[in-house]
């Protein structure tokens, strides 16, 4: 019998390695008939809100964004999505973002969907609008080569756009791909691990990863990754971007 003590989940004061092992549900009002798990939330000393819903039969999503706006990405299965007017089937690969001030309510939504949504306080720029509602497909969007190196590449998900206060990407490494140097900067991540698996560094502490782990990693929590195993490793990621680096 395994013992019930032993995770591979961590939290410390700049980083938490979140494994599926430790999840205990939430109930959020207006997501009915599934179950939420809150893997990364400010009460940990983060800036986002990173949450997994799961679908039962006869799910449904509604709300209304208000201070924060939200990314939902169809982890597996498929849901219908209506924002306002727009309306929008979504499959495994295919996402919405949704800015401030919308009224969302996701619907048909197939029993054991997952979706994987990324939340922040939405921080307006002078100059710019807020962001409009945003559809799109993993599928159609490139990867280039990151850094160079042909075993690294990475999606853009959301326009390059000043009106964006965040960005999520999807990171692919093949094989015995890594970062080419140990990252130490401003941006926060929040991320979901969609597939294979490796060694995560996180301010100099090394943890094994695989397809379904979390991480969060604060500001300046130095990070390096490499993919181990015998499939590429892929991971979403939000970071936060295009804001003046300082509240004073």
């Amino acid at each position: 019998m395994e013992i019930s003590a032993l995770t591979r989940s961590v939290v410390k004061r700049n980083h938490a390695v979140i494994a599926p092992d430790g999840y205990i549900n939430s109930n959020v009002p207006g997501w009915e008939n599934c179950t939420v798990n809150v893997i990364i939330n400010e009460q940990m000393g983060a800036n986002l809100c990173q949450t997994l819903i799961t679908a039962a039969a006869d799910c449904k999503l509604k709300g209304v964004t208000t201070a924060s706006q939200i990314f939902f990405y169809v982890v597996e299965g498929s849901c219908k999505a209506n924002i306002g007017t727009l309306s929008k089937t979504l499959t495994k690969g295919q996402f919405v973002y949704i800015p401030i001030g919308k009224e969302y309510a996701f619907d048909e939504i197939s029993e054991g969907t997952q979706l994987l949504t990324f939340h922040k306080v939405y921080q307006k720029l002078e100059g710019y609008d807020v962001p409009p509602v945003y559809f799109g497909d993993a599928a159609d969007i490139e990867g280039p080569i990151y850094m160079n190196d042909e075993a690294l590449r990475i999606q853009v998900l959301l326009p390059a756009d000043l009106g964006f206060d965040m960005a999520v990407n999807i990171f692919t490494y093949q094989t015995g791909g890594n970062l080419p140097m140990v990252e130490t900067h401003i941006m926060e991540h929040g991320l979901l691990y969609l597939q294979g698996q490796g060694i995560y560094m996180l301010d100099h502490e090394w943890y094994p990863i695989k397809k379904g782990d979390s991480i969060w990693m604060a500001p300046y929590c130095q990070q390096w990754f490499t993919a181990m195993g015998k499939e590429p490793a892929v991971y979403i990621y939000y970071k936060n971007v295009n804001r003046f680096p300082t509240t004073i």
